[in-house]
């Protein structure tokens, strides 16, 4: 298929010529005014757009100043035609985005050049945005999946099995998608943050790694000695993502999973561990995750004990409604009853 080049130019003679040199090669739309380029942008993208400067109405320096502020027009190279030949307009047409000008009148060996040379740099660009959008998914994907294994042998140790991180962060993305639904902090929930929770929520525990064998195994209570050195793993997982991995990953998504690994034992009432924070002192992502995690551990079978059934689960938590739980983030989640029980035969 041909390349398309849209000519914007109010000189009839201008839009003739531009057509007769070029649509040997391409496919040429033309257009007299700024008004009918945008009105040709809003039903086909263009290749190239050959803009003249000197327009009545809407001149060409308006023109790009729009396209640019646009998110899908900017990426379209824009190549100025002009008789003003000054080193200041010359000057503007770059500042202003443009990749090369071509003066009037036309001259058909340069006119045919430059195109030519526009295009083919415009193509190099694409390609190399394909190959580290590529690259970028690898290495985003390899991270992700260092981080499952880590939680995965993390768990491993007090008896669970990986498949705890993968329902906690199902039951996450569940409780996320109804919160969108019902517009419940929308301001926080950008599409990021919520990408960004789902990745890091098999992180939570990471700091369990620092707590014994002989009290993760432990198939009977634990002593308030015991307990204390377990409640330790909060601070511990938040103090471990700090120092390996800001290096290595988006700032936001270390402090995403630094308040996970940290907060996500907090309490709404206040009477959590292990900063005691109240309310929305508690970072979105640990109140979130809190739900989630405490579901899961009711619901699944143990070394120490049977999983209990989604009912039961419910009973439980909604007793810790404004003490444990946020009472809108657990109203939300509870709601969801039906799509939680198909979600619990699904991962089993």
């Amino acid at each position: 298929m041909k390349k398309i080049i849209l000519v914007v130019d109010d000189s009839r003679l201008n839009l003739v010529i531009a057509r007769d040199l070029l649509s040997e090669e391409y496919d040429v739309q033309t257009v007299d005014s700024g008004e009918g380029a945008f009105q040709f942008l809003e039903e086909k993208e263009p290749d190239l757009v050959l803009l003249d400067i000197q327009m009545p109405k809407m001149d060409g320096f308006e023109v790009m100043r729009r396209l640019q502020g646009h998110k899908a027009w900017r990426k379209i190279p824009v190549i100025f035609l002009t008789a003003d030949r000054t080193e200041k307009t010359e000057e503007t047409c770059f500042q202003m985005g443009a990749m090369d000008y071509i003066g009037k009148p036309f001259v058909p060996a340069i006119m045919m050049q430059r195109v030519r040379r526009t295009l083919e740099l415009q193509g190099y660009r694409k390609s190399l945005e394909q190959m580290v959008e590529q690259q970028l998914q690898r290495i985003t994907q390899l991270q992700q999946d260092i981080i499952i294994t880590m939680a995965n042998l993390i768990e491993s140790r007090d008896g669970t099995t990986g498949e705890h991180v993968k329902r906690t962060s199902a039951y996450v993305e569940l409780l996320v998608g109804k919160m969108q639904e019902k517009g419940i902090y929308r301001e926080i929930l950008t599409p990021r943050y919520i990408d960004y929770l789902k990745k890091a929520s098999p992180l939570h525990d990471i700091g369990k790694i620092t707590v014994p064998d002989r009290i993760l195994q432990k198939p009977g209570a634990l002593t308030q000695e015991e307990y204390d050195l377990i409640k330790l793993h909060a601070k511990a997982g938040s103090r471990l993502i700090s120092e390996n991995m800001d290096r290595i990953v988006d700032k936001e998504f270390v402090e995403i999973a630094r308040d996970l690994a940290a907060y996500h034992h907090e309490k709404w009432n206040g009477g959590g561990y292990p900063g005691n924070l109240k309310g929305e002192q508690i970072p979105l992502a640990a109140r979130i995750l809190a739900i989630a995690d405490v579901f899961d551990a009711l619901v699944s079978e143990r070394q120490y004990k049977k999983g209990m059934t989604l009912e039961q689960a419910f009973g439980i938590m909604e007793k810790e409604r404004g003490n444990s739980f946020e009472p809108v983030l657990l109203d939300t989640f509870l709601e969801s009853g039906e799509e939680l029980r198909q979600l619990m035969e699904e991962l089993s």
